[in-house]
Parts: structure tokens; C-alpha cells; sequence
């Protein structure tokens, strides 16, 4: 019987990758998305892949989203949470509703889904992989709202690893590094910095949306089965070398955008 896999945001960019390599590896497979239904339907047009919009942040919605996989798919085996938001702005710009917007995405979000999925979960002994994004342990300038967020999903990670692993259940989070075909790296390439980040990387290269994918699938793999409690960073070594190309980039799309 095929094993069942719910993904948070997967209908565009990462979300999407890792719910393409869950099909292909035999998964029935759920993307959840928040808004953007134009993106949504096309994604299930050209793979045939259920979708279902409801909000991450909020627990009703989420629990009622949960509850319609299950009946639709049967129950959850494999959890990824990857629904995110993110954008640039300097701290001392940073409005409240802004900080909160993000964390409720990322970090309530992550949240709801892994609490509400929990008992399907607890029956499947079933795996849950967070997205995580290495601002979470280093320092990125002008996302300091995303860096508190993602923090506090790898916390939630680590504690859903050491409660819910007496149910066989495991729980690990991916930090992406520089991914291509994200909308964050479409904007350090409006920035015209490709160059000298690729330089700054030491495997030398933009990493691809299938990097990341490749992993989640191996995270829920029984490959994996040992695994859990982990953070595995998927950057070609980025973060052996630091944050400085990025925060040198974002400094520069800021600065355009301000001339603008």
C-alpha cells in the first residue's frame, strides 16, 4: 500500500521539488499551499498531484486540512513542513505585524501541522522533516525575523525528536543553502552578485531544487530509519565559510531598491 506524505507550501519552489521526488518515489502525495491558487492549479495540472489550501498558522484550518488528507489519501506517514515566508527588511524597519507574519507561517505553522498530524503520525510511525533555512545559525542581515523563526523550528525539531521518538516517529530538519529556482536566489540574481557568491561556496555552484529533494526523500526513507534529532545542512559547504555573501547582497538589493 502506498505511503502517504503531506507537504506544507508545496506547490512552488522547494515544496514543489519535494513533492515531485515523493511521487516519484511511490508516495501519495499532498501540497498544501496558503494563497496563490493560479500557482496552485498549474502544479497539479503538470503533476497530477493533489492540492489543498488552507492557512499553516492557523490551527482550525490546519486541523480541518489534516483531517480532509487523511480521508482523501488515508493516514500520514511522512510530515514536511516547508510553508515559509520571507523578505528583506532592515530590524529597525521591521514592523510587528511583519515578525509576526513570518514566525506564524514558519514556526506556528510548523507547529500545527506536526501537532495536528501527530496521532496519524503516531500510527504510521511516521517521519517529519522541517525546512529550515541557515539564518536559523547564522546571521543574515535584514532577516532577522526569518532567523528567529526557523530557529525556533529546529528547537521544535529537536523536542518532537526527543518526546515522539517512543512512537518510532522521527523529526529533522533540512537548511537549505543557495538553492536556484527559489525566490530568494532570484533576487540575489537581480543583484547581479551570482559570480562572487558562487566564488564564495566551496563545491562552486548554485544548488538545485533537486538537491534538497533528494534528501527529504531519503529523510523519510526507511534508509533513514535511524536518523532523527538531526540538522542537515544541504549548502555545498556555504556554511563552513559564513553569511557574508549574503548579507553583502542583500546590502546591495536594498540599496537598489532604495534608488528605485
Amino acid at each position: 500500500m502506498p505511503r502517504v506524505a503531506l507537504v506544507t507550501g508545496g506547490t512552488r519552489g522547494i515544496g514543489a521539488a519535494v513533492c515531485k521526488a515523493l511521487a516519484a518515489a511511490g508516495y501519495k502525495v499532498a501540497a498544501n499551499y496558503g494563497g496563490n491558487d493560479e500557482a496552485a492549479q498549474k502544479f497539479k495540472a503538470e503533476t497530477g498531484i493533489n492540492v489543498y489550501k488552507w492557512d499553516v498558522s492557523s490551527f482550525d484550518g490546519c486541523a480541518a486540512g489534516v483531517k480532509q488528507v487523511e480521508a482523501d489519501l488515508g493516514p500520514i506517514d511522512v510530515l514536511v513542513c516547508g510553508a515559509a515566508g520571507n523578505f528583506l527588511v532592515p530590524t529597525e524597519m521591521l514592523s510587528p505585524n511583519g515578525f509576526k507574519s513570518v514566525v506564524a507561517i514558519d514556526l506556528l505553522g510548523s507547529f500545527n501541522a506536526s501537532r495536528l498530524a501527530f496521532e496519524q503520525l503516531k500510527r504510521t510511525r511516521g517521519s517529519i522533516i522541517f525546512i529550515s533555512a541557515g539564518m536559523a545559525h547564522m546571521p543574515h542581515a535584514f532577516q532577522a525575523h526569518v532567523g528567529a523563526a526557523k530557529a525556533g523550528v529546529d528547537q521544535l525539531m529537536k523536542c518532537l525528536a526527543l518526546e515522539w521518538g517512543g512512537y518510532g516517529m522521527r523529526a529533522n530538519s533540512i537548511v537549505p543553502g543557495p538553492i536556484g529556482g527559489t525566490e530568494g536566489m532570484r533576487r540575489l540574481a537581480s543583484a547581479a552578485t551570482m559570480d562572487e557568491l558562487i566564488a564564495s561556496i566551496p563545491l562552486r555552484r548554485i544548488g538545485t531544487l533537486d538537491d534538497i529533494a533528494a534528501v527529504a526523500v531519503f529523510l523519510a526513507s526507511p534508509w533513514a530509519s535511524y536518523v532523527t534529532g538531526t540538522i542537515i545542512a544541504v549548502d555545498g559547504g556555504q556554511s563552513l565559510v559564513g553569511s557574508a555573501p549574503f548579507n553583502q547582497s542583500a546590502a546591495r538589493i536594498l540599496a537598489q531598491a532604495t534608488r528605485a
